[in-house]
């Protein structure tokens, strides 16, 4: 009767479906801005705060929950993420101020970005056999999410207007919570840690200071779309600086900075990782108005070519995982970042020269490039922390994926500017031949570091 409880695929589905909340819920809100516009009246720039708070609450929860989950238990943090989650589904709709809509954005966010970090480090403690295809596993459900949150998110409104896009999460919470409950392992039994000794092990100060470093640069960099905020640019500097400063003094630290001088193949897994999501966020973001604006193609057949780019993630990610387990990482890191390469390379020869469908397989070669790196890097990623800092480091890794995503946002704004611009697409097209060449270097250069180079 027992033996569901150590069900590898159980454990997996609790996990990915946790995990799922946050991709999900980051993108399905994109098409409610303009009904909650209305019903809060209130302009476009207001409401799209209900994006940018995610994000910002997203890539500083995730590392700060993952040191937490470390030391009181990964099974707490993930139960806890989904109880947080619940709130926001419940409240969210019956919000009667957009002020407490955010709030409520900011429950999903810290929710959501807690579940992910203590999720992937019950996978590591727990499957040991096949462990790249159990992370393709999560990968594929994770990609799938993002691709098709717009989608659902359509439908959601369409069926009952905005609030549904939160209430969706009750019935997903309810199996996920049912599910880890039952199937994730206890948490290790400790001696109960007291406050002030909990306290100093977080090092709150160096939470402080890192949180608002991160806050501060995300917004100066999200500001580059309006007024650039040069302010918030000098205070996340500052406060970077403080950070690093700090920890390279205190005791116990929130991140070890030293970890990135002597583990440099966590170092570079986190450099690719960025500039992957770059890539990636910048095609699926930028696309979009080439297909509507570039080619006069309509909304609907914009969204099917979109599946070409979206739907490699969630075809390839299992395949991935499958080779990992039998190659290692280093061809598949190596393959991935050249896939970028070589499809950017014939997008800037054959532009407007081939029909849309060859233009598309090409950009898919891009996509597929990306999915590559976003399940090899995840596997080399936790096989490079240490043991003791797996929270950490995998929030450290969602942290890279929406700095990539905000650099993205970034460089489409400057690119394109307020109008678009089909010749600008090539312009684009250029930053990923760069960033491809790099993203490369920086693949070769892991591949030749010898494994103990990865401290534990």
């Amino acid at each position: 009767m027992k033996n569901w409880r150590n069900s590898r695929g159980l454990l997996l589905s609790a996990v990915a479906t946790g995990a799922m909340l946050n991709p999900l819920n980051s993108s399905m809100i994109a098409l409610a801005l303009y009904n909650i516009q209305k019903d809060f009246g209130l302009s476009y720039l207001t409401v799209s705060w209900l994006i940018s708070s995610f994000y910002l609450a997203s890539a500083v929860t995730q590392p700060v929950a993952g040191k937490l989950g470390d030391l009181i238990g990964r099974r707490k943090m993930f139960l806890g993420g989904l109880l947080l989650v619940a709130i926001s589904a419940i409240g969210a709709p019956f919000a009667p101020a957009f002020a407490v809509l955010i709030i409520m954005r900011l429950f999903q966010a810290v929710g959501s970005g807690s579940i992910y970090p203590s999720g992937i480090g019950i996978v590591r403690d727990q499957i040991h056999d096949r462990q790249g295809s159990a992370l393709g596993f999560i990968s594929q459900v994770m990609t799938a999410m993002a691709a098709l949150g717009p989608t659902i998110g359509g439908l959601l409104i369409a069926w009952g207007d905005w609030p549904a896009i939160f209430l969706v999460n009750i019935p997903v919470l309810v199996v996920c919570f049912i599910l880890g409950w039952f199937v994730l392992p206890k948490d290790e039994t400790r001696k109960k840690m007291k406050l002030p000794e909990l306290i100093q092990k977080m090092d709150l100060l160096g939470i402080l200071l890192f949180s608002v470093g991160v806050v501060g640069l995300l917004l100066f960099l999200l500001s580059f779309k309006t007024t650039v905020n040069y302010g918030a640019g000098i205070i996340g500097v500052i406060f970077l600086f403080l950070f690093v400063w700090h920890e390279l003094r205190t005791k116990i630290p929130f991140i070890d900075i030293r970890l990135f001088r002597s583990n440099q193949k966590l170092s570079l897994v986190y450099l690719q990782y960025i500039i992957l999501n770059f890539i990636y966020y910048s095609l699926f973001f930028g696309l979009p108005g080439y297909f509507q604006d570039g080619l006069n193609l309509s909304v609907s057949y914009s969204g099917v070519l979109m599946l070409f780019v979206t739907g490699m993630g969630i075809i390839t990610a299992p395949l991935i995982g499958r080779w990992i387990d039998k190659a290692g990482v280093n061809l598949p890191i190596l393959l991935g970042n050249m896939l970028i390469v070589i499809g950017s390379l014939l997008l800037w020869i054959f532009f407007d020269h081939v029909s849309v469908m060859v233009m598309v397989l090409i950009i898919s070669l891009i996509g597929a490039g990306c999915s590559f790196g976003n399940v090899t890097l995840q596997v080399a990623m936790l096989r490079a922390s240490p043991a003791n800092i797996v929270g950490v480091s995998t929030g450290l890794y969602q942290t890279c994926r929406h700095l990539g995503s905000v650099f993205s946002a970034v460089s489409l704004g400057l690119i394109f500017g307020d109008h678009f611009n089909p010749e600008n697409f090539k312009t684009l097209i250029n930053v990923f031949i760069v960033s491809g060449i790099v993203v490369v270097l920086l693949g070769v250069r892991y591949s030749r570091l010898n494994p103990a180079s990865a401290k534990a």
